[in-house]
């Protein structure tokens, strides 16, 4: 590992060089503990849940068969605090419905109740970390024909209501318990696979029901309430009941969050172009970031084009305390706790560049009309020396400074992960 006397003194030349365009890169670390990052637990089960389901359904896929799958809570929490260890910063983690804590007792999901969070609650207040929740609305026997909160059939409809309500509940819990909003956040699967004749009544239905989910009262302080579209999934792949037309609707007229995934949308369309095109009608964005290929593949997050672009326009927007950053992905081919490092730390490599970035002297520039001086100048951050501040942020953190961290993983692979069966 470079020597830290080395990673000091090429910050201190990192710094004079940024310095020269008016930017203060100890306010940009500083800036840098202050976001928080959610990052997604079922990326170290392949999205399996402790429920005893074998089947993953709801259009979702997971591919690959790497060993250390974990398979207990226990084993969960142990893979993500090694995961965290090797991140820098404070962040959150993202739980789904159906990563309950039971016992012995068969609780199906819209009887769920806090204690059932309890040993999540507790390991978060020791890390020191914020919880977000998901309700689970597949891989469950009543979502099997491709429709939950829009089913036409009311026992059904109606079940799943009391699930996300119970939800809503429990991620209030969460955040009294962390004294940190947590933001709770609704996907659904439902759709036809081909054209259907009615587009309208399953939207209906949706309306209702989310109506009346939302009527539940919940203190805003510990939790808010997203929604999430999506272009296609699999056995959705014509009609979409939750399209982003009506969530972006449904948020800004009922004061909730849109959640925007970066794998929801058509190849063509990016959220970093929709962020700024919403903000104002919906007050606060949710952000899934990740990376798909070719279609929602959930790629781990890389440090791609349209990753930085998302970072950038929030940041060049100031709308850091208006945007919740999680992450969605999950990638059995490649070690799972990896997976969680290269992701987060990419996105916050990411979020680094934005807060380099001399926004008002860009913005000075394309104001004046002088796009040359502005594409000149973009062109030639690129080269800017952002990895010699990234070290000097992980050092300040005390985790390991660039690839380094790979070997405490392959280290834990053979100690833990390797021995589970």
């Amino acid at each position: 590992m470079a020597a830290q006397n080395d990673i000091e003194k090429n910050y201190q030349q990192a710094k004079e060089i940024y310095g020269e365009l008016g930017v203060d890169t100890d306010l940009v670390l500083e800036k840098m503990n202050q976001v928080s990052i959610s990052i997604p637990c079922w990326q170290g089960d392949d999205v399996s849940g402790f429920e005893g389901s074998d089947e993953l359904t709801g259009g979702i896929e997971v591919t690959g068969n790497y060993p250390g799958r974990a398979s207990t809570p226990e084993q969960l929490r142990k893979d993500l605090g090694k995961a965290l260890s090797l991140i820098p910063g404070s962040h959150r983690v993202n739980l789904h419905a159906m990563y309950s804590e039971t016992g012995s007792d068969l609780v199906d999901r819209n009887e769920l109740q806090p204690k059932h969070f309890d040993n999540w609650v507790q390991w978060a207040k020791e890390k020191k970390l914020g919880l977000d929740f998901n309700p689970t609305f597949f891989s469950h026997p009543k979502s099997d024909d491709g429709f939950t909160l829009s089913h036409r059939d009311d026992e059904i409809r109606n079940f799943w209501i009391e699930h996300a309500k119970v939800c809503r509940k429990i991620g209030e819990y969460m955040g009294k318990e962390l004294s940190d909003t947590c933001v709770t956040n609704i996907w659904i699967p439902d759709g036809y696979k081909d054209r259907p004749v009615d587009r309208y009544s399953p939207r209906q239905r949706l309306r209702k029901a989310l109506d009346e989910i939302m009527s539940v009262e919940i203190d805003k302080d510990y939790n808010r309430d997203a929604v999430e579209s999506k272009l296609f999934g699999i056995g959705s792949e014509s009609y979409v009941v939750g399209s982003h037309d009506f969530y972006t609707a449904y948020a800004a007229s009922r004061d909730v969050l849109l959640c925007m995934d970066s794998g929801h949308y058509h190849p063509e369309e990016h959220i970093s172009d929709k962020i700024t095109a919403v903000i104002d009608f919906v007050g606060e964005l949710l952000l899934h970031i990740t990376r798909g290929v070719r279609w929602d593949s959930d790629h781990v997050v890389s440090l791609e084009e349209e990753t930085r672009a998302i970072l950038a326009e929030i940041v060049r927007n100031d709308l850091l305390k208006k945007v919740h950053i999680g992450l969605d992905f999950f990638d059995a081919t490649i070690n799972r706790v990896a997976a969680w490092v290269i992701g987060t730390r990419n996105t916050q490599k990411a979020l680094l560049e934005a807060l380099l970035e001399p926004t008002d002297k860009l913005k000075a520039y394309e104001k004046d009309g002088d796009y040359t001086s502005r594409l000149a100048l973009l062109e030639e951050l690129k080269t800017y020396p952002l990895g010699a501040v990234w070290d000097y942020y992980c050092l300040q953190n005390n985790v390991a400074v660039r690839e380094k961290w790979l070997a405490e993983i392959k280290k834990y692979e053979k100690e833990e992960l390797l021995t589970r069966k």
